[in-house]
């Protein structure tokens, strides 16, 4: 039995547990969901597991729910009845921590109309981060910059191949805590995603082959302000017969089984008239489905730095927003029509912010440092603040803060 690595959701769980009759975790399949909820746990029921407990679910599902809490209810949304009857049994036992359901995909409209508040919290999941597997030393904490503790002196123990090697294994607790695993469960998931998941979540017959083509465009505009039109040409180019309807489909669908996760933007007050960008950057969980479709291992992205660079900004997307959600808070990205880009903008939910380039390699620190000391001065301080800091966050060894302010933090020293 592999080793359960703690995880940054752990501890947000538990506390939900105290406050909410019932916890949902969502997220991409095999991000370790299940493993989780067992911590958690004091009896489980496993829906996919016994065609029994589906066919009990439809006919009386409250039979399901007995057993002793918090009861974990795995893939609940192949039982969708059983969403009522967790309901009902919170509003009649009116006690916290009854129930804790986890699914691998957004249910039907029949289920989104009896949303659950007020009754069931809710918890988004990813793959790991690098810090959650070992990786990062975690001595950067982006809890301890939001309090003003910018005194930071560390050195990362990655260097850049083993980043390539973390980028196309993936966060999959599958892989990282199976050594020999490199970036096979990827590929295997991506697999599963085309053949099974993507037709499974509405069921809606889709062709395995044009989920391929749409996931490879997807990867090769990985972490831009790529168009859905621009998607749809490069899908065009080997399947002539889709259009954008067809293509609205697929893109929804990969998004309720939680593989597209694109980056919103930021829309601040400026001092100026300036427009900002309101496209969405393109994203995925995991970089590694993207280096799975695209048949890219490790040692060849170390030879195609310009791919490296928009993967790992991918990657360092992936952690920033699983330590920014155990803060209360979002991701965002900024650009205006004049292009000042900023990759990621923390926004805390208590109105704190905080912009964050994006740098592979050390040679652009004072590029993107720059970058950010000229968003400072565009937008309007006196209505959201000043930001806490301003960070580069690198692929390089040392932490440290620059003259100007600037923090520049190499990845494998982040955690929340």
């Amino acid at each position: 039995m592999n080793e359960y690595y703690p995880r940054i959701c752990d501890s947000v769980l538990q506390n939900k547990l105290k406050i909410t009759g019932a916890v949902l975790i969502v997220g991409p399949k095999w991000c370790g969901k299940t493993e989780t909820a067992l911590q958690a746990a004091k009896s489980v029921l496993y829906i996919q597991e016994n065609s029994q407990n589906k066919e009990t679910a439809k006919i009386m599902p409250s039979l399901l729910l007995e057993g002793e809490t918090p009861r974990l209810i795995d893939e609940w949304q192949d039982a969708p009845e059983v969403w009522d009857a967790v309901r009902h049994t919170v509003d009649r036992r009116k006690v916290p921590g009854q129930f804790i359901l986890t699914g691998s995909a957004t249910p039907g409209d029949q289920v989104k109309a009896h949303t659950g508040i007020g009754r069931i919290s809710r918890i988004l999941m990813r793959p790991m981060s690098l810090f959650e597997s070992k990786e990062s030393n975690g001595t950067v904490s982006l809890r301890e910059l939001f309090a003003g503790n910018q005194k930071i002196e560390a050195v990362s123990k990655l260097d850049v191949t083993q980043i390539a090697h973390s980028i196309c294994r993936g966060g999959w607790p599958g892989a990282v805590t199976f050594l020999k695993a490199e970036g096979a469960l990827a590929r295997e998931y991506v697999d599963i995603i085309v053949e099974e998941d993507i037709n499974i979540v509405d069921g809606v017959e889709r062709n395995p082959k044009r989920v391929r083509l749409v996931l490879q465009s997807l990867a090769r505009n990985i972490s831009t302000l790529t168009t859905a039109t621009t998607i749809l040409e490069d899908v065009r180019s080997n399947d002539m017969s889709i259009n954008e309807r067809t293509l609205d489909s697929y893109l929804n669908a990969l998004r309720r089984i939680f593989i597209i996760e694109d980056v919103p933007a930021w829309s601040p007050s400026l001092r100026s008239k300036t427009t900002t960008r309101t496209s969405y950057k393109r994203q995925l969980v995991d970089p590694s489905i993207a280096t799975a479709i695209m048949r890219i291992d490790a040692d060849r992205l170390l030879y195609d730095m310009e791919t490296f660079g928009f993967l790992f900004e991918s990657l360092c997307t992936r952690d920033m927003r699983i330590y920014t959600q155990a803060n209360d808070g979002d991701i965002f990205h900024y650009r205006d029509k004049n292009n000042l880009e900023i990759d990621l903008i923390i926004s805390l939910h208590n109105g704190k912010w905080a912009p964050v380039e994006v740098k592979l390699g050390e040679h652009r620190i004072n590029e993107a440092a720059e970058n950010l000391v000229k968003l400072k001065t565009k937008v309007d301080t006196s209505r959201i603040g000043e930001p806490v800091f301003m960070m580069v966050l690198t692929g390089g060894k040392f932490a440290y803060k620059r003259p100007d302010g600037v923090l520049v933090v190499p990845l494998g020293c982040l955690k929340d």
